[in-house]
């Protein structure tokens, strides 16, 4: 196999007798020849023989001579070959894979995920996925930041309250994560500039097109901030190194989908939310899905942009963390991304005092026992700060048009799933 050409390259060794492997994607047996089309992770490529051809979804090795061929994926074609079964299925798969559109029921497809996910056009979503979360990585590394690996097991429900995962740990009661935001905050102490990229649970009832139980979160924190507005300079810059890395990594895939690539503006739109509430005539604390909806709209008509940051979020809707606005108190230096009708990034400046958190806690009636191991680095100094975390399943649904968030998702849990 380290001689193995994979199916994209077939054109850079015309003439040559090379060595291909994958699935039987799809095969034709007419009288006097059969065309085997094999399925590897970069394309498909067709191989001509007369003998007869193994099932669809075989596992095969194919050795020929690349020859071109209008009519074959990508121009050129193996001929004279010789085939060799490396595996084959036990079932027939729950549709035709070969189909341009799959021919199965979103619950079908998920029941199946295993095989259904071969399927070119539901492979895709992870692909653009993958290269989303490339460009992220990419983009903060080269801005001096620090990935880290936080745990996803912790010993308080303190943060999100009731809505979290209980779990035995060794007797004792534990949680899943629902952020790592304490741990980052923590380690920015350490790194100044860190980031993650890892799942959050979420322990809430929602049975919507737009909700996970499970999802991977894209989490990013950064000292010596001003305020709010250096964030949102660094997430403007992730956000844009994501969509180039998309066009680098999968733009056949974009392609495959119709996936209409946004440009991301040299500074992104930003309105305060008292604003918002007068363009969505509101007197809400926060933001409807149908809000959202009409200010993206605004936003593209106004500006020519498809995001929209909302700055000024009241501070009875943030959570105790969130450092308040110095000229509006009751207002946040908290902002929201949105991203064609859809809230796709929350975050904003964080209190950085140790003074300031019991103050906050205080206010809401919480002493600071429960927060011991969260307020331990407040207590040795840290620079003021902030962050932001964004949901990579909801970005690479809004990027696709994917009209349910669990077409973007490998093996999604939700209130009523938890298998495959």
């Amino acid at each position: 196999m380290i001689s193995r050409v994979m199916s994209a390259e077939l054109a850079e060794h015309a003439g040559q007798r090379v060595t291909i492997a994958g699935w039987v994607h799809r095969r034709r047996q007419l009288k006097s020849v059969s065309f085997l089309v094999v399925r590897d992770r970069t394309g498909l490529a067709q191989a001509v023989t007369a003998r007869d051809l193994p099932g669809e979804e075989s596992v095969v090795e194919v050795t020929g001579t690349v020859t071109a061929s209008p009519q074959a994926p990508g121009g050129f074609e193996l001929v004279a070959p010789e085939i060799e079964v490396l595996a084959e299925p036990c079932t027939a798969p729950p549709f035709d894979l070969y189909r341009p559109e799959p021919g199965a029921t979103l619950p079908t497809i998920l029941d199946h995920a295993p095989v259904a996910l071969r399927h070119p056009r539901l492979r895709a979503p992870l692909e653009i996925s993958a290269a989303s979360v490339a460009g992220f990585r990419e983009t903060l590394d080269g801005i001096g930041f620090t990935e880290i690996h936080t745990p996803k097991i912790v010993g308080s429900a303190t943060e999100s309250g009731a809505n979290v995962f209980g779990i035995d740990y060794f007797g004792r009661p534990a949680y899943l994560a629902q952020s790592p935001q304490f741990y980052k905050q923590a380690m920015v102490g350490v790194f100044e500039r860190v980031y993650e990229v890892g799942p959050v649970f979420r322990a809430e009832p929602h049975d919507t097109v737009r909700h996970l139980a499970q999802y991977t979160s894209l989490d990013a924190e950064l000292g010596f901030v001003r305020d709010h507005r250096d964030v949102m300079a660094v997430l403007r810059e992730a956000v844009a190194g994501m969509l180039e890395s998309v066009r680098r990594r999968a733009a056949s895939a974009a392609a495959l989908l119709g996936a209409e690539l946004p440009e991301v503006p040299a500074e992104i739109p930003a309105i305060h939310f008292t604003e918002a509430q007068r363009l969505t005539s509101s007197s809400e604390p926060d933001l409807s899905p149908a809000q959202e909806r009409w200010l993206s709209e605004w936003a593209l008509r106004e500006h020519g942009s498809e995001f929209l940051f909302v700055t000024g979020y009241p501070m009875s809707k943030r959570p105790f963390y969130t450092h308040p606005d110095p000229a509006r108190p009751d207002h946040s230096n908290g902002f929201d991304l949105l991203f064609r009708g859809l809230e796709l990034v929350t975050g904003g400046q964080r209190l950085h005092a140790y003074a300031d958190y019991v103050a906050a806690l205080a206010a809401r009636g919480e002493g600071t026992e429960a927060y011991e191991g969260y307020l331990q680095a407040f207590k040795y100094g840290m620079p003021p700060h902030g962050g932001f975390a964004l949901g990579l399943e909801r970005w690479t649904a809004r990027l696709t048009g994917a009209a349910n968030i669990r077409q973007t998702t490998a093996f999604p849990r939700d209130l009523h799933r938890l298998s495959p």
